[in-house]
């Protein structure tokens, strides 16, 4: 993959940026409980999609307004569970690749406002663009969360490379016409270990500006 063109980049929150798995994954068990949902299903679909996705999958007989009041308490669940929540490995590094090449970065996230500060605050990230599920009429992986934060950021998509850890965040990147680069051993344009490769391999075909 040619990362010379590339303009700018944009991330996924969880398992991407911020290592919060065992957060999400301690939400979701609890919520399922509440909810007399299984727990495994919710878990085997949850990670980077909207809650209310999630949700009417498991639950396709609630009602819109039922739906909205399970994603809201799925995510009170996790506002307040930043105990273990860190950057991933190489998230720092990367950042700091960025800011010397000055190449722009946002976070794209499932999560809403108050959720997706929280976590980056607890792994030491401040986005200079946050698009949450607030601020998208449809989630991944629909592709308008990557087009916004490609327009937020005023470079094309075309030259923008979406980081992602879960294939529907992948899916959501191509739709939108991204490059992208997958960590967990999926498939996107370039596989990744961790993000402390991505960071050497921009080093060393550094964009023109």
């Amino acid at each position: 993959m040619k990362l010379a063109g590339i303009g700018a980049v944009l991330f996924d929150m969880d398992g991407t940026l911020v290592d919060s798995d065992a957060a999400v994954e301690r939400a979701w068990e609890r919520w399922a409980a509440e909810y007399a949902a299984d727990p495994a299903a919710a878990l085997a679909i949850a990670h980077g999609r909207p809650a209310d996705q999630t949700i009417r999958w498991l639950l396709p007989a609630l009602d819109d307004t039922t739906v909205a009041a399970a994603a809201a308490r799925q995510l009170a669940l996790q506002y307040d569970d930043l105990s273990d929540v860190t950057a991933t490995p190489g998230a720092h590094e990367l950042l700091a690749t960025l800011a010397r090449l000055g190449l722009p970065w946002a976070v794209v996230t499932s999560a809403d406002a108050r959720l997706a500060e929280a976590r980056l605050g607890a792994a030491g990230i401040v986005a200079p663009v946050l698009v949450t599920v607030e601020d998208v009429s449809v989630g991944k992986p629909d592709p308008e969360g990557y087009l916004r934060a490609a327009a937020l950021l005023d470079v094309p998509v075309a030259r923008c490379l979406v980081v992602e850890d879960a294939e529907v965040g992948l899916r959501a990147g191509r739709s939108a016409g991204a490059l992208t680069a997958a960590l967990k051993g999926l498939d996107g344009d370039l596989r990744l270990d961790d993000l402390a490769q991505l960071a050497r391999q921009l080093e060393s075909a550094p964009t023109p500006r």
